[in-house]
């Protein structure tokens, strides 16, 4: 009886963790998972709805199931003096938490923390209302702010012609407007931590899903102030120190490593074929020791573009490391082409 209990814990367990990318097919997936019938499947997700745990839609065909958020909360914070993220923590959203894992629970400290000391000290904003939803799998917490926008100022602050540039630089990391005060260092983390992570400002949508390349959308509607989605499995194994060391080296702890998505230098279907376009990808690429550039969805780079970053840059930064994933064939051709150029000129050099 222990066994057959036991199992169908699992089955409702799986059920939980795959519901939300399998709406309308999970009875499927599960049966297929442990080998049993759709019809035992189905005891299972009645079960889980009986509980509460999942709701359902649609008729026999059509049926699809959601996680039912077991709680929210929310609260709007004005700003005024006296006001800090340590505290709002401490006072509001650690006791709403504190029955998760210490590892769950130490990377929502440090991804509210910083997202909230964020908004008080660059939006320029009035409020902050802050929404906090917990289902039997995962919490998901919302800040958004009636602020100038992050995007906005990212791109006065650097004088960018286009908005969207802001997320290249928030994807590199090491970006800041308050230097003197922050590190630059908040987002890339926190974007890095959790399973899934979103700021949606004015017509830029920034978003990284865990063990997923960075990707963007551009909205037809301004958005007005700063929208942050942080969302993480209850249950994540993961921790913020080995967040941390995947871009660290050396003795050093120290931010040295970043992954740029390329595709983000390029608008729509221009392709990325000038000097000036490397230049813009480029930007600050000097702060770090090792940069790994992901060539994902870009099917085709100019001969210039390849030739500033592998031959020009590499030649007058040779202590910097740079790297090239997930290139196609003609990519790769251009990269080594580049650095065909930078090793003759070593051996000319020579």
């Amino acid at each position: 009886m222990t066994r057959v209990r036991a199992r169908g814990e699992d089955v409702r367990r799986f059920i939980l963790d795959h519901v939300e990318k399998h709406p309308h097919d999970v009875s499927k997936l599960a049966a297929k998972h442990f080998a049993i019938t759709r019809q035992a499947v189905n005891k299972h997700l009645q079960k889980l709805t009986g509980e509460h745990a999942l709701a359902e839609s649609g008729n026999t065909r059509n049926r699809a199931y959601k996680l039912v958020p077991l709680s929210k909360w929310d609260k709007t914070y004005l700003f005024g003096p006296g006001i800090t993220e340590s505290g709002v923590w401490a006072t509001d959203i650690r006791p709403l938490l504190e029955h998760l894992p210490e590892n769950v629970l130490d990377i929502w400290h440090y991804g509210f923390t910083e997202m909230f000391n964020n908004v008080i000290d660059h939006s320029s904003c009035t409020a902050i209302n802050v929404v906090i939803s917990k289902t039997a799998t995962n919490t998901e917490i919302l800040l958004y702010d009636n602020g100038i926008g992050i995007f906005k100022k990212i791109q006065a602050a650097l004088d960018l012609l286009d908005e969207r540039h802001a997320v290249l630089e928030l994807a590199k990391g090491k970006f800041t407007t308050d230097p003197k005060n922050h590190t630059g260092e908040g987002i890339f983390f926190s974007s890095r931590m959790f399973d899934k992570f979103v700021i949606y400002s004015g017509r830029v949508y920034f978003s990284h899903d865990f063990g997923i390349d960075e990707d963007w959308i551009l909205d037809g509607e301004e958005h007005p102030g700063t929208y942050v989605k942080m969302k993480l499995g209850n249950h994540a194994a993961r921790t913020t120190t080995r967040i941390f060391d995947q871009f660290t080296s050396g003795d050093e702890y120290g931010f040295k490593k970043t992954i740029v998505p390329v595709e983000l230098a390029q608008y729509g279907d221009d392709r990325l074929i000038s000097r000036s376009q490397a230049k813009r990808l480029l930007a600050r690429i000097d702060l770090f020791k090792t940069v790994v550039f992901d060539f994902s969805r870009v099917e085709l780079v100019g001969q210039a573009f390849a030739d500033e970053i592998f031959r020009v840059f590499a030649n007058a930064h040779p202590a910097i490391e740079l790297l090239s994933i997930h290139a196609n064939s003609a990519v790769k051709r251009m990269i080594e082409r580049a650095k065909a150029g930078l090793a003759e000129g070593a051996t000319q050099s020579n």
